[in-house]
Protein backbone atom coordinates (compact mmCIF):
# COMPACT_ATOMS: atom_id res chain seq x y z
CA UNK A 1 0.00 0.00 0.00
CA UNK A 2 2.96 2.35 0.28
CA UNK A 3 2.82 3.15 -3.45
CA UNK A 4 -0.83 4.10 -3.39
CA UNK A 5 -0.66 7.65 -2.12
CA UNK A 6 1.73 9.20 -4.65
CA UNK A 7 -0.08 7.55 -7.55
CA UNK A 8 -3.42 8.83 -6.31
CA UNK A 9 -2.25 12.36 -5.75
CA UNK A 10 -0.35 12.81 -9.00
CA UNK A 11 -2.57 11.12 -11.57
CA UNK A 12 -6.21 11.45 -12.45
CA UNK A 13 -5.98 9.02 -15.37
CA UNK A 14 -3.92 6.04 -14.23
CA UNK A 15 -4.87 4.08 -11.18
CA UNK A 16 -3.11 1.10 -9.59
CA UNK A 17 -4.76 -2.28 -9.43
CA UNK A 18 -4.44 -4.17 -6.15
CA UNK A 19 -5.16 -7.77 -5.35
CA UNK A 20 -7.46 -8.66 -2.48
CA UNK A 21 -4.57 -9.67 -0.22
CA UNK A 22 -3.25 -6.12 -0.38
CA UNK A 23 -6.42 -4.65 1.11
CA UNK A 24 -4.95 -4.07 4.54
CA UNK A 25 -5.62 -0.77 6.28
CA UNK A 26 -2.52 1.31 6.87
CA UNK A 27 -1.45 3.31 9.91
CA UNK A 28 -3.83 6.18 9.16
CA UNK A 29 -6.71 3.77 9.77
CA UNK A 30 -5.43 2.82 13.23
CA UNK A 31 -5.21 4.83 16.46
CA UNK A 32 -1.84 6.56 16.74
CA UNK A 33 -0.01 7.65 19.89
CA UNK A 34 -0.40 11.32 20.72
CA UNK A 35 -3.23 11.95 18.26
CA UNK A 36 -6.22 13.71 19.88
CA UNK A 37 -9.29 11.50 19.72
CA UNK A 38 -12.70 12.87 18.77
CA UNK A 39 -15.94 11.61 20.23
CA UNK A 40 -18.80 9.74 18.55
CA UNK A 41 -22.36 10.45 19.66
CA UNK A 42 -25.40 8.34 18.74
CA UNK A 43 -28.91 9.68 18.06
CA UNK A 44 -32.20 8.62 16.53
CA UNK A 45 -34.20 10.59 13.95
CA UNK A 46 -37.94 10.02 13.61
CA UNK A 47 -39.30 13.31 12.25
CA UNK A 48 -38.89 13.03 8.49
CA UNK A 49 -41.64 14.50 6.33
CA UNK A 50 -39.85 13.58 3.12
CA UNK A 51 -39.77 9.90 4.11
CA UNK A 52 -42.78 9.81 6.45
CA UNK A 53 -43.00 7.19 9.16
CA UNK A 54 -39.31 6.30 9.00
CA UNK A 55 -36.97 5.89 11.94
CA UNK A 56 -33.19 5.73 11.71
CA UNK A 57 -30.08 5.91 13.83
CA UNK A 58 -27.27 8.31 13.12
CA UNK A 59 -23.89 8.99 14.67
CA UNK A 60 -22.02 12.28 14.90
CA UNK A 61 -18.23 12.37 15.07
CA UNK A 62 -16.83 15.57 16.61
CA UNK A 63 -13.05 16.02 16.35
CA UNK A 64 -11.08 17.08 19.40
CA UNK A 65 -9.95 20.23 17.56
CA UNK A 66 -13.52 21.43 16.95
CA UNK A 67 -14.58 24.78 18.37
CA UNK A 68 -18.14 26.14 18.05
CA UNK A 69 -16.67 29.58 17.33
CA UNK A 70 -16.59 28.58 13.66
CA UNK A 71 -18.85 26.25 11.64
CA UNK A 72 -17.00 23.05 10.87
CA UNK A 73 -16.61 21.21 7.59
CA UNK A 74 -18.90 18.21 7.21
CA UNK A 75 -18.64 14.64 5.94
CA UNK A 76 -21.88 12.67 5.50
CA UNK A 77 -21.82 8.90 5.06
CA UNK A 78 -24.70 6.55 4.30
CA UNK A 79 -25.18 3.18 6.08
CA UNK A 80 -23.66 4.46 9.30
CA UNK A 81 -19.97 4.41 10.21
CA UNK A 82 -17.77 2.77 7.55
CA UNK A 83 -14.09 2.66 6.57
CA UNK A 84 -12.97 3.28 10.19
CA UNK A 85 -13.75 6.90 9.43
CA UNK A 86 -13.53 8.37 12.97
CA UNK A 87 -9.99 7.02 13.43
CA UNK A 88 -8.98 8.17 9.94
CA UNK A 89 -10.37 11.64 10.64
CA UNK A 90 -8.50 11.82 13.96
CA UNK A 91 -5.21 11.11 12.16
CA UNK A 92 -5.72 13.28 9.07
CA UNK A 93 -7.04 16.27 11.01
CA UNK A 94 -4.09 16.04 13.41
CA UNK A 95 -1.69 16.09 10.43
CA UNK A 96 -3.66 18.93 8.80
CA UNK A 97 -4.29 16.77 5.75
CA UNK A 98 -7.99 17.52 5.96
CA UNK A 99 -9.83 20.37 7.69
CA UNK A 100 -11.57 20.12 11.05
CA UNK A 101 -14.55 18.05 9.96
CA UNK A 102 -17.65 16.80 11.75
CA UNK A 103 -18.78 13.41 10.51
CA UNK A 104 -22.48 12.53 10.19
CA UNK A 105 -23.03 8.81 9.67
CA UNK A 106 -26.66 8.02 8.96
CA UNK A 107 -28.57 4.79 8.43
CA UNK A 108 -31.33 4.41 5.88
CA UNK A 109 -34.86 4.73 7.16
CA UNK A 110 -37.28 1.96 8.00
CA UNK A 111 -40.99 2.06 8.81
CA UNK A 112 -41.54 -0.18 11.85
CA UNK A 113 -44.16 -2.89 11.50
CA UNK A 114 -47.14 -2.68 13.84
CA UNK A 115 -46.39 -6.20 15.04
CA UNK A 116 -42.73 -7.05 14.81
CA UNK A 117 -43.32 -10.70 15.54
CA UNK A 118 -45.51 -11.36 12.49
CA UNK A 119 -44.52 -8.62 10.02
CA UNK A 120 -41.38 -7.05 8.62
CA UNK A 121 -40.44 -3.41 8.86
CA UNK A 122 -40.57 -1.58 5.53
CA UNK A 123 -36.94 -1.02 4.61
CA UNK A 124 -36.41 2.28 2.81
CA UNK A 125 -32.80 1.72 1.74
CA UNK A 126 -33.38 1.24 -1.98
CA UNK A 127 -36.04 3.98 -2.12
CA UNK A 128 -33.78 6.51 -0.44
CA UNK A 129 -30.41 5.43 -1.83
CA UNK A 130 -30.97 4.02 -5.33
CA UNK A 131 -33.68 6.50 -6.30
CA UNK A 132 -32.74 9.44 -8.50
CA UNK A 133 -34.04 12.96 -8.00
CA UNK A 134 -33.57 15.30 -5.05
CA UNK A 135 -35.59 13.61 -2.28
CA UNK A 136 -32.59 12.28 -0.39
CA UNK A 137 -30.64 15.52 -0.83
CA UNK A 138 -33.60 17.46 0.56
CA UNK A 139 -33.79 15.03 3.47
CA UNK A 140 -30.15 15.62 4.37
CA UNK A 141 -30.13 19.38 3.82
CA UNK A 142 -33.56 20.26 5.15
CA UNK A 143 -34.13 17.67 7.86
CA UNK A 144 -31.15 15.69 9.12
CA UNK A 145 -28.36 18.27 9.20
CA UNK A 146 -30.54 20.88 10.94
CA UNK A 147 -31.37 18.17 13.50
CA UNK A 148 -27.65 17.51 14.01
CA UNK A 149 -27.15 21.18 14.81
CA UNK A 150 -29.69 20.88 17.63
CA UNK A 151 -27.43 18.40 19.44
CA UNK A 152 -24.51 19.11 21.76
CA UNK A 153 -21.25 17.38 22.51
CA UNK A 154 -20.77 15.56 25.78
CA UNK A 155 -19.12 18.66 27.26
CA UNK A 156 -21.98 20.94 26.12
CA UNK A 157 -20.49 22.47 22.98
CA UNK A 158 -22.97 23.47 20.27
CA UNK A 159 -22.56 21.69 16.94
CA UNK A 160 -22.25 24.13 14.05
CA UNK A 161 -21.97 22.89 10.47
CA UNK A 162 -20.85 24.83 7.41
CA UNK A 163 -23.59 25.21 4.80
CA UNK A 164 -21.12 25.66 1.92
CA UNK A 165 -20.81 22.75 -0.49
CA UNK A 166 -17.09 23.45 -0.72
CA UNK A 167 -16.86 22.57 2.99
CA UNK A 168 -18.77 19.31 2.64
CA UNK A 169 -17.97 15.82 1.46
CA UNK A 170 -20.36 12.91 1.16
CA UNK A 171 -19.74 9.21 0.67
CA UNK A 172 -20.97 5.68 0.91
CA UNK A 173 -20.67 2.20 -0.51
CA UNK A 174 -22.89 0.30 -2.95
CA UNK A 175 -26.35 1.91 -2.88
CA UNK A 176 -24.97 4.33 -0.29
CA UNK A 177 -22.44 5.47 -2.89
CA UNK A 178 -25.00 6.33 -5.54
CA UNK A 179 -27.02 8.07 -2.83
CA UNK A 180 -23.99 10.20 -2.04
CA UNK A 181 -23.42 11.05 -5.69
CA UNK A 182 -27.11 11.78 -6.29
CA UNK A 183 -27.19 14.21 -3.36
CA UNK A 184 -24.15 16.03 -4.76
CA UNK A 185 -25.46 15.91 -8.34
CA UNK A 186 -28.78 17.41 -7.30
CA UNK A 187 -27.30 19.92 -4.84
CA UNK A 188 -23.69 20.71 -5.79
CA UNK A 189 -23.95 23.92 -3.79
CA UNK A 190 -24.44 21.71 -0.70
CA UNK A 191 -21.97 18.85 -1.40
CA UNK A 192 -18.97 19.26 -3.69
CA UNK A 193 -16.76 16.26 -2.74
CA UNK A 194 -17.91 12.66 -3.28
CA UNK A 195 -16.40 9.33 -2.15
CA UNK A 196 -17.99 6.42 -4.02
CA UNK A 197 -17.14 2.82 -3.12
CA UNK A 198 -18.51 -0.10 -5.23
CA UNK A 199 -21.21 2.31 -6.40
CA UNK A 200 -24.53 0.95 -7.65
CA UNK A 201 -24.69 2.83 -10.96
CA UNK A 202 -26.86 0.11 -12.48
CA UNK A 203 -30.55 -0.25 -13.22
CA UNK A 204 -32.03 -0.65 -9.77
CA UNK A 205 -33.94 2.62 -9.89
CA UNK A 206 -32.43 4.28 -12.95
CA UNK A 207 -28.83 4.76 -11.81
CA UNK A 208 -27.62 3.41 -15.15
CA UNK A 209 -28.71 6.75 -16.67
CA UNK A 210 -25.95 8.68 -14.92
CA UNK A 211 -23.12 8.16 -17.46
CA UNK A 212 -25.30 9.69 -20.19
CA UNK A 213 -26.60 12.46 -17.93
CA UNK A 214 -23.05 13.42 -16.93
CA UNK A 215 -22.11 13.75 -20.61
CA UNK A 216 -25.13 15.89 -21.51
CA UNK A 217 -25.67 18.16 -18.50
CA UNK A 218 -23.74 21.33 -17.95
CA UNK A 219 -20.80 20.25 -15.72
CA UNK A 220 -21.19 20.84 -12.01
CA UNK A 221 -18.59 21.85 -9.43
CA UNK A 222 -17.90 18.34 -8.10
CA UNK A 223 -14.77 16.37 -7.22
CA UNK A 224 -15.38 12.61 -7.31
CA UNK A 225 -13.36 9.61 -6.13
CA UNK A 226 -14.42 6.16 -7.44
CA UNK A 227 -13.41 2.74 -6.07
CA UNK A 228 -14.42 -0.68 -7.38
CA UNK A 229 -13.16 -4.19 -8.09
CA UNK A 230 -13.38 -6.52 -11.05
CA UNK A 231 -15.18 -9.15 -8.96
CA UNK A 232 -17.96 -6.78 -7.97
CA UNK A 233 -21.58 -7.85 -8.42
CA UNK A 234 -22.99 -8.81 -11.82
CA UNK A 235 -26.76 -9.11 -11.62
CA UNK A 236 -30.08 -8.32 -13.21
CA UNK A 237 -29.48 -4.56 -12.89
CA UNK A 238 -26.11 -4.71 -14.64
CA UNK A 239 -22.42 -5.17 -14.01
CA UNK A 240 -21.22 -2.98 -11.14
CA UNK A 241 -17.58 -2.86 -12.23
CA UNK A 242 -18.40 -1.95 -15.84
CA UNK A 243 -20.91 0.65 -14.63
CA UNK A 244 -18.24 2.32 -12.50
CA UNK A 245 -15.88 2.40 -15.47
CA UNK A 246 -18.65 4.04 -17.52
CA UNK A 247 -18.97 6.65 -14.77
CA UNK A 248 -15.24 7.34 -14.89
CA UNK A 249 -15.31 7.70 -18.68
CA UNK A 250 -18.26 10.09 -18.48
CA UNK A 251 -16.59 12.23 -15.80
CA UNK A 252 -13.42 12.49 -17.88
CA UNK A 253 -15.42 13.34 -21.03
CA UNK A 254 -17.28 16.11 -19.24
CA UNK A 255 -14.17 17.60 -17.62
CA UNK A 256 -14.83 16.67 -13.99
CA UNK A 257 -12.06 16.41 -11.43
CA UNK A 258 -12.16 12.65 -10.88
CA UNK A 259 -9.84 10.03 -9.39
CA UNK A 260 -10.23 6.27 -9.12
CA UNK A 261 -8.75 3.04 -7.85
CA UNK A 262 -9.70 -0.32 -9.36
CA UNK A 263 -8.87 -3.69 -7.87
CA UNK A 264 -10.04 -7.29 -8.05
CA UNK A 265 -12.18 -7.27 -4.92
CA UNK A 266 -15.84 -8.15 -4.63
CA UNK A 267 -18.90 -6.32 -3.35
CA UNK A 268 -17.52 -5.51 0.08
CA UNK A 269 -15.74 -2.74 1.95
CA UNK A 270 -12.22 -4.18 2.25
CA UNK A 271 -10.63 -2.22 -0.57
CA UNK A 272 -12.47 1.00 0.28
CA UNK A 273 -11.35 0.82 3.90
CA UNK A 274 -7.73 0.35 2.83
CA UNK A 275 -7.69 3.37 0.51
CA UNK A 276 -10.06 5.62 2.45
CA UNK A 277 -7.34 7.84 4.03
CA UNK A 278 -5.77 8.55 0.63
CA UNK A 279 -9.18 9.18 -0.92
CA UNK A 280 -10.00 11.73 1.76
CA UNK A 281 -6.63 13.43 1.31
CA UNK A 282 -7.36 13.79 -2.39
CA UNK A 283 -10.93 14.97 -1.91
CA UNK A 284 -9.83 17.67 0.53
CA UNK A 285 -6.58 18.64 -1.24
CA UNK A 286 -6.04 22.40 -1.58
CA UNK A 287 -9.09 23.20 0.57
CA UNK A 288 -10.47 25.90 0.97
CA UNK A 289 -9.83 26.56 -2.72
CA UNK A 290 -13.20 25.96 -4.46
CA UNK A 291 -13.79 22.86 -6.54
CA UNK A 292 -13.92 23.76 -10.24
CA UNK A 293 -16.24 22.54 -12.99
CA UNK A 294 -15.94 21.54 -16.61
CA UNK A 295 -12.17 21.87 -17.12
CA UNK A 296 -11.24 20.79 -20.68
CA UNK A 297 -14.71 19.36 -21.10
CA UNK A 298 -15.62 17.60 -24.36
CA UNK A 299 -19.34 17.93 -23.63
CA UNK A 300 -21.35 19.62 -26.43
CA UNK A 301 -22.98 21.86 -23.84
CA UNK A 302 -19.61 23.53 -23.25
CA UNK A 303 -19.22 24.09 -26.99
CA UNK A 304 -22.40 26.17 -26.79
CA UNK A 305 -21.55 27.99 -23.57
CA UNK A 306 -17.81 28.45 -23.86
CA UNK A 307 -15.54 29.26 -20.94
CA UNK A 308 -16.59 31.48 -18.02
CA UNK A 309 -20.25 31.63 -19.07
CA UNK A 310 -22.54 32.09 -16.07
CA UNK A 311 -26.11 33.27 -15.57
CA UNK A 312 -26.64 36.95 -14.78
CA UNK A 313 -29.85 38.52 -13.52
CA UNK A 314 -31.16 41.04 -16.05
CA UNK A 315 -34.52 41.96 -14.52
CA UNK A 316 -36.29 40.87 -11.33
CA UNK A 317 -39.24 41.60 -9.08
CA UNK A 318 -41.87 40.39 -11.53
CA UNK A 319 -44.95 38.23 -11.05
CA UNK A 320 -44.22 35.64 -13.76
CA UNK A 321 -42.05 36.28 -16.80
CA UNK A 322 -42.71 34.79 -20.23
CA UNK A 323 -42.54 35.25 -24.00
CA UNK A 324 -39.05 36.67 -24.65
CA UNK A 325 -38.76 38.11 -28.15
CA UNK A 326 -35.94 39.95 -29.88
CA UNK A 327 -36.08 42.80 -32.40
CA UNK A 328 -33.66 43.41 -35.26
CA UNK A 329 -31.34 45.41 -32.99
CA UNK A 330 -31.02 42.58 -30.47
CA UNK A 331 -33.19 44.24 -27.82
CA UNK A 332 -35.22 41.73 -25.81
CA UNK A 333 -38.88 42.13 -24.82
CA UNK A 334 -40.71 39.95 -22.29
CA UNK A 335 -44.06 39.80 -20.55
CA UNK A 336 -45.02 39.86 -16.89
CA UNK A 337 -48.29 37.97 -17.17
CA UNK A 338 -49.91 38.63 -13.74
CA UNK A 339 -49.09 42.35 -13.94
CA UNK A 340 -50.22 42.56 -17.59
CA UNK A 341 -47.04 44.33 -18.74
CA UNK A 342 -44.47 44.02 -21.49
CA UNK A 343 -40.90 45.03 -20.59
CA UNK A 344 -37.98 45.94 -22.82
CA UNK A 345 -34.29 45.23 -22.17
CA UNK A 346 -32.09 47.65 -24.08
CA UNK A 347 -28.64 46.76 -25.41
CA UNK A 348 -27.08 48.48 -22.39
CA UNK A 349 -28.93 46.02 -20.13
CA UNK A 350 -31.42 48.52 -18.74
CA UNK A 351 -35.02 47.32 -18.41
CA UNK A 352 -38.07 49.54 -18.91
CA UNK A 353 -41.82 49.14 -19.34
CA UNK A 354 -42.84 49.00 -23.00
CA UNK A 355 -46.61 48.47 -22.62
CA UNK A 356 -49.19 48.12 -19.85
CA UNK A 357 -52.70 46.69 -19.66
CA UNK A 358 -51.70 44.03 -22.18
CA UNK A 359 -54.55 41.61 -21.53
CA UNK A 360 -52.16 39.32 -19.65
CA UNK A 361 -49.98 38.97 -22.72
CA UNK A 362 -48.12 35.66 -22.89
CA UNK A 363 -46.13 34.69 -26.00
CA UNK A 364 -44.38 37.41 -28.01
CA UNK A 365 -42.57 37.56 -31.34
CA UNK A 366 -41.50 40.24 -33.79
CA UNK A 367 -42.88 40.06 -37.31
CA UNK A 368 -41.15 40.93 -40.59
CA UNK A 369 -42.82 44.37 -40.50
CA UNK A 370 -41.04 45.22 -37.21
CA UNK A 371 -44.17 45.05 -35.05
CA UNK A 372 -44.27 43.06 -31.80
CA UNK A 373 -47.04 40.45 -31.88
CA UNK A 374 -48.50 39.16 -28.63
CA UNK A 375 -50.91 36.52 -27.35
CA UNK A 376 -53.32 38.66 -25.30
CA UNK A 377 -54.71 35.52 -23.73
CA UNK A 378 -56.82 37.40 -21.17
CA UNK A 379 -58.80 38.95 -24.03
CA UNK A 380 -58.65 35.98 -26.44
CA UNK A 381 -56.88 38.17 -28.98
CA UNK A 382 -53.69 38.33 -31.00
CA UNK A 383 -52.41 41.91 -31.03
CA UNK A 384 -49.51 43.76 -32.63
CA UNK A 385 -47.60 46.68 -31.08
CA UNK A 386 -45.83 49.40 -33.05
CA UNK A 387 -42.61 51.04 -31.83
CA UNK A 388 -44.56 53.47 -29.64
CA UNK A 389 -46.39 50.66 -27.84
CA UNK A 390 -49.74 51.22 -29.55
CA UNK A 391 -51.66 47.95 -30.03
CA UNK A 392 -53.79 46.78 -32.95
CA UNK A 393 -55.99 43.69 -32.88
CA UNK A 394 -54.95 41.07 -35.43
CA UNK A 395 -57.36 38.25 -34.51
CA UNK A 396 -60.06 37.64 -31.93
CA UNK A 397 -62.00 34.80 -30.35
CA UNK A 398 -59.18 32.31 -29.97
CA UNK A 399 -57.38 30.91 -26.96
CA UNK A 400 -53.62 31.35 -27.22
CA UNK A 401 -50.40 30.63 -25.39
CA UNK A 402 -47.47 31.20 -27.74
CA UNK A 403 -46.92 32.22 -31.34
CA UNK A 404 -44.32 32.40 -34.06
CA UNK A 405 -44.25 34.37 -37.30
CA UNK A 406 -42.66 33.34 -40.59
CA UNK A 407 -40.83 35.74 -42.87
CA UNK A 408 -43.87 35.59 -45.19
CA UNK A 409 -46.10 36.92 -42.40
CA UNK A 410 -47.91 33.69 -41.52
CA UNK A 411 -48.60 33.43 -37.79
CA UNK A 412 -48.86 30.09 -35.97
CA UNK A 413 -50.54 30.09 -32.56
CA UNK A 414 -50.83 27.34 -29.95
CA UNK A 415 -54.17 26.83 -28.19
CA UNK A 416 -53.57 24.52 -25.19
CA UNK A 417 -57.15 24.34 -23.82
CA UNK A 418 -58.44 22.96 -27.13
CA UNK A 419 -55.22 21.11 -28.07
CA UNK A 420 -55.01 23.03 -31.35
CA UNK A 421 -52.61 24.96 -33.55
CA UNK A 422 -53.95 27.96 -35.47
CA UNK A 423 -52.75 29.65 -38.66
CA UNK A 424 -53.40 33.38 -39.16
CA UNK A 425 -52.46 34.66 -42.61
CA UNK A 426 -51.26 38.22 -43.39
CA UNK A 427 -54.72 38.85 -44.82
CA UNK A 428 -56.36 38.09 -41.48
CA UNK A 429 -57.78 34.65 -42.26
CA UNK A 430 -57.54 32.21 -39.38
CA UNK A 431 -58.10 28.49 -39.20
CA UNK A 432 -57.10 25.46 -37.18
CA UNK A 433 -54.26 23.59 -38.91
CA UNK A 434 -53.84 20.87 -36.30
CA UNK A 435 -56.48 19.54 -33.93
CA UNK A 436 -55.40 17.02 -31.32
CA UNK A 437 -58.81 16.04 -30.04
CA UNK A 438 -58.14 12.42 -30.98
CA UNK A 439 -54.68 12.14 -29.50
CA UNK A 440 -51.26 13.57 -30.14
CA UNK A 441 -50.23 16.67 -28.21
CA UNK A 442 -51.64 16.73 -24.70
CA UNK A 443 -50.74 20.41 -24.13
CA UNK A 444 -49.40 22.30 -27.19
CA UNK A 445 -47.33 25.13 -25.78
CA UNK A 446 -44.23 26.64 -27.40
CA UNK A 447 -44.11 27.02 -31.19
CA UNK A 448 -41.14 27.86 -33.44
CA UNK A 449 -39.91 27.51 -37.01
CA UNK A 450 -36.74 25.76 -38.12
CA UNK A 451 -34.04 28.07 -39.54
CA UNK A 452 -35.04 27.21 -43.12
CA UNK A 453 -38.73 27.73 -42.17
CA UNK A 454 -39.73 24.44 -43.78
CA UNK A 455 -40.86 22.84 -40.50
CA UNK A 456 -43.03 23.97 -37.60
CA UNK A 457 -42.09 22.72 -34.12
CA UNK A 458 -44.51 22.54 -31.19
CA UNK A 459 -43.71 21.54 -27.60
CA UNK A 460 -45.96 19.27 -25.55
CA UNK A 461 -45.63 20.41 -21.95
CA UNK A 462 -47.31 17.25 -20.66
CA UNK A 463 -45.42 14.85 -22.90
CA UNK A 464 -41.88 13.89 -23.82
CA UNK A 465 -41.57 15.07 -27.41
CA UNK A 466 -41.37 18.21 -29.48
CA UNK A 467 -43.64 17.61 -32.48
CA UNK A 468 -42.55 18.42 -36.03
CA UNK A 469 -44.77 19.37 -39.00
CA UNK A 470 -43.96 19.96 -42.65
CA UNK A 471 -45.27 23.36 -43.80
CA UNK A 472 -47.08 23.27 -47.13
CA UNK A 473 -47.05 26.13 -49.65
CA UNK A 474 -50.37 27.44 -48.37
CA UNK A 475 -49.20 27.41 -44.74
CA UNK A 476 -51.08 24.26 -43.74
CA UNK A 477 -49.34 21.45 -41.92
CA UNK A 478 -48.59 17.85 -42.83
CA UNK A 479 -46.30 14.91 -41.88
CA UNK A 480 -46.92 15.41 -38.15
CA UNK A 481 -44.52 13.44 -35.99
CA UNK A 482 -43.25 13.30 -32.38
CA UNK A 483 -39.66 14.16 -33.25
CA UNK A 484 -37.33 15.72 -30.66
CA UNK A 485 -36.88 13.21 -27.82
CA UNK A 486 -36.53 15.08 -24.51
CA UNK A 487 -35.21 13.73 -21.22
CA UNK A 488 -37.60 13.47 -18.28
CA UNK A 489 -36.82 13.99 -14.59
CA UNK A 490 -36.96 10.80 -12.53
CA UNK A 491 -40.47 10.13 -11.29
CA UNK A 492 -42.08 12.72 -13.58
CA UNK A 493 -44.12 11.69 -16.61
CA UNK A 494 -43.89 15.00 -18.45
CA UNK A 495 -40.99 17.11 -19.71
CA UNK A 496 -42.43 20.49 -18.76
CA UNK A 497 -41.42 21.65 -22.27
CA UNK A 498 -42.50 25.26 -22.66
CA UNK A 499 -40.72 27.76 -24.89
CA UNK A 500 -38.13 27.29 -27.64
CA UNK A 501 -35.53 29.12 -29.65
CA UNK A 502 -33.08 28.14 -32.43
CA UNK A 503 -29.54 28.98 -33.46
CA UNK A 504 -27.82 29.33 -36.83
CA UNK A 505 -26.58 25.72 -36.72
CA UNK A 506 -30.13 24.42 -36.55
CA UNK A 507 -30.04 23.45 -32.88
CA UNK A 508 -33.33 23.68 -31.02
CA UNK A 509 -33.30 24.95 -27.41
CA UNK A 510 -36.25 23.84 -25.26
CA UNK A 511 -37.01 25.04 -21.73
CA UNK A 512 -37.96 22.02 -19.57
CA UNK A 513 -38.08 20.76 -15.99
CA UNK A 514 -34.43 19.66 -16.28
CA UNK A 515 -33.13 22.90 -17.77
CA UNK A 516 -32.62 24.05 -21.35
CA UNK A 517 -32.34 20.91 -23.45
CA UNK A 518 -30.84 21.53 -26.86
CA UNK A 519 -31.30 19.10 -29.71
CA UNK A 520 -29.63 18.58 -33.07
CA UNK A 521 -31.62 18.59 -36.30
CA UNK A 522 -32.08 14.83 -36.02
CA UNK A 523 -34.08 15.36 -32.82
CA UNK A 524 -31.51 14.12 -30.30
CA UNK A 525 -30.68 15.89 -27.05
CA UNK A 526 -27.01 16.90 -27.22
CA UNK A 527 -26.82 18.93 -24.03
CA UNK A 528 -28.69 20.38 -21.07
CA UNK A 529 -27.95 23.87 -19.75
CA UNK A 530 -28.66 24.33 -16.04
CA UNK A 531 -31.54 26.46 -14.84
CA UNK A 532 -30.52 29.76 -13.26
CA UNK A 533 -32.81 29.03 -10.29
CA UNK A 534 -35.00 26.11 -9.18
CA UNK A 535 -38.21 27.56 -10.50
CA UNK A 536 -40.32 27.23 -13.63
CA UNK A 537 -38.28 27.87 -16.76
CA UNK A 538 -40.74 29.36 -19.22
CA UNK A 539 -39.01 30.45 -22.40
CA UNK A 540 -35.76 31.48 -24.09
CA UNK A 541 -34.42 33.65 -26.90
CA UNK A 542 -31.05 34.74 -28.25
CA UNK A 543 -30.51 38.49 -27.98
CA UNK A 544 -27.87 41.17 -27.67
CA UNK A 545 -26.14 43.11 -30.43
CA UNK A 546 -24.57 39.93 -31.84
CA UNK A 547 -27.44 37.58 -30.92
CA UNK A 548 -24.99 35.54 -28.83
CA UNK A 549 -26.59 36.04 -25.41
CA UNK A 550 -29.16 33.50 -24.26
CA UNK A 551 -32.04 35.14 -22.36
CA UNK A 552 -34.43 33.04 -20.29
CA UNK A 553 -37.60 33.79 -18.36
CA UNK A 554 -37.44 31.90 -15.08
CA UNK A 555 -40.46 32.62 -12.88
CA UNK A 556 -39.99 36.08 -11.31
CA UNK A 557 -36.71 36.92 -13.05
CA UNK A 558 -35.07 37.22 -16.46
CA UNK A 559 -31.48 35.99 -16.83
CA UNK A 560 -28.89 35.95 -19.60
CA UNK A 561 -25.56 34.30 -20.29
CA UNK A 562 -22.96 34.55 -23.03
CA UNK A 563 -22.77 31.77 -25.61
CA UNK A 564 -20.65 30.77 -28.57
CA UNK A 565 -23.88 30.02 -30.47
CA UNK A 566 -25.79 32.70 -32.35
CA UNK A 567 -29.55 32.86 -32.58
CA UNK A 568 -31.69 33.94 -35.48
CA UNK A 569 -35.15 35.42 -35.94
CA UNK A 570 -37.92 33.92 -38.04
CA UNK A 571 -38.84 37.48 -39.06
CA UNK A 572 -35.64 37.53 -41.13
CA UNK A 573 -34.90 35.59 -44.29
CA UNK A 574 -34.65 31.81 -43.84
CA UNK A 575 -31.23 30.16 -43.76
CA UNK A 576 -30.24 26.59 -44.56
CA UNK A 577 -28.06 25.07 -41.81
CA UNK A 578 -25.56 22.29 -42.42
CA UNK A 579 -26.96 18.78 -42.71
CA UNK A 580 -27.13 16.89 -39.40
CA UNK A 581 -24.62 14.15 -38.68
CA UNK A 582 -26.79 11.05 -38.71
Amino acid sequence: MSLLRPLLLTSLLISPVFAADDYVPGPDSKPQPGVPKGEVLKFEFTKSKIFPGTVRDYWVYVPAQYSPDKPACVHVNQDGIQNQAPVVFDNLIAKKEMPVTIGVFVMHGRVPARDGTTALDRFNRSVEYDGLGDNYARFLIGELLPEVEKQKTSDGRAIRLSSSGNDRSIGGSSSGAIAAFTAAWERPEAFSRVFSSIGTYVDQRGGNDYPVMIRKFEPKALRVFLQDGSNDANGVGGNWFLANQEMLSAFEFAGYEVNHVWGDGGHNGKHATAIFPDAMRWLWKDWPKPVTKGVASKAPVMEVLGADSEWQVVSEGHGFTEGPAVNAKGEVFFTDIPNSRIHKIALDGKASIFAEDTGKANGLMFGPDGRLFACASGRKQIVAYDESGKASVIASDLESNDLCIASNGNIYVTDPPHKQVWLITPGGDKRVVDANDKGGLAFPNGVRLTPDQSLLLVTDMRGQFVWSYHIEADGTLSAKQPYHHLRLPDGVMESGADGMTVDTKGRLYVTTHLGIQFCDQAGRVNGIIAKPQRKWLANAVFGGANFDELYVCCSDKVYKRKTTAKGLRSADAPIKPEKPRL
